[in-house]
């Protein structure tokens, strides 16, 4: 295994039991992703994206294959990456900072201590004045800016990030790519992001990897060269729309199929 690989998986696969017997949502796959790298999985509904990051995060044990991190096998080990979903999932009962610091008070660390990492964070990264809020006092952007924040100091290498603007209107949208841009320029984690948007995914990732269904599967790594830091014009650029173009022909490619199959 490469020793800059932050993130491997090695023939992972996943078959369920039904009443009508075996289902493989996920046929083998071998991904490799290098330490502080932002990497997209785009694909249809169904193609095995969540279960990926379920089989990664340690909350489901796969068919076969094995996940390592680092070069250590964490095959169904639960804590050794940051896991954020679409909904934001904040305690309705504890403040902003109450919620952000959830991470570190799962790992022991003093209430006081955790409290004092997180306040300059939070007033940084655009929740200054919100910190002794509670969560229905925010917008579904402040929402997830604080999910993140909690995600992100939870203090793991490996950031799994499941469609987490996918609820927000385009204009929050895009503040939050951007937003999100930032933490990942300033934090160094290596972050794998699960989106439906094309755009998105091409904007935010230093590459893409295209899945199929009917069994979900990688069926195309697409690197996005495109410089960085990065402007909200290089989606007009001749790279940019290129890049666009091969994904949704193998989007639609997996979409017919699947209709085929169905058939």
């Amino acid at each position: 295994m490469p020793p800059a690989a932050k993130l491997r998986l090695e023939h992972l696969s996943m078959t369920f039991k039904t009443p009508t017997g075996s289902f493989q949502a996920l046929a083998p796959v071998t991904l490799s992703i290098p330490t502080g790298r932002f990497v997209s999985v785009i694909g249809p509904s169904g193609c095995g994206k969540s279960t990926i990051f379920n089989i990664v995060a340690g909350l489901l044990q796969p068919s076969d294959g094995r996940v390592f991190i680092d070069g250590i096998d964490a095959t169904g080990t639960i804590g050794r990456v940051g896991y954020m979903l679409q909904k934001d999932l904040l305690l309705p009962w504890r403040t902003v900072l109450d919620n952000v610091i959830l991470g570190m008070e799962i790992q022991r660390l003093p209430l006081r201590q955790a409290r004092e990492r997180a306040l300059p964070l939070l007033r940084r990264y655009g929740l200054a004045g919100f910190e002794h809020l509670y969560p229905s006092a925010l917008s579904g952007g402040m929402r997830q800016r604080a999910a993140l924040l909690r995600t992100l100091l939870f203090d793991t290498d490996v950031i799994l990030l499941d469609e987490p603007f996918g609820a927000l209107d385009a204009q929050t949208k895009l503040t939050m790519q951007e937003w999100l841009l930032q933490l990942w320029g300033d934090f160094g984690k290596t972050v794998v992001f699960v989106t439906h948007d094309v755009e998105e995914a091409i904007y935010l990732s230093d590459e893409m990897h295209v899945m199929a269904t009917r069994p979900g599967r990688i069926v195309e790594t697409i690197p996005i060269a495109i410089q960085r830091p990065r402007h909200r014009s290089v989606t007009l650029t001749r790279e940019f729309i290129d890049i666009k173009e091969r994904c949704m022909q193998l989007l639609t490619a997996a979409h017919n199929a699947a209709l085929d199959e169905a058939a």
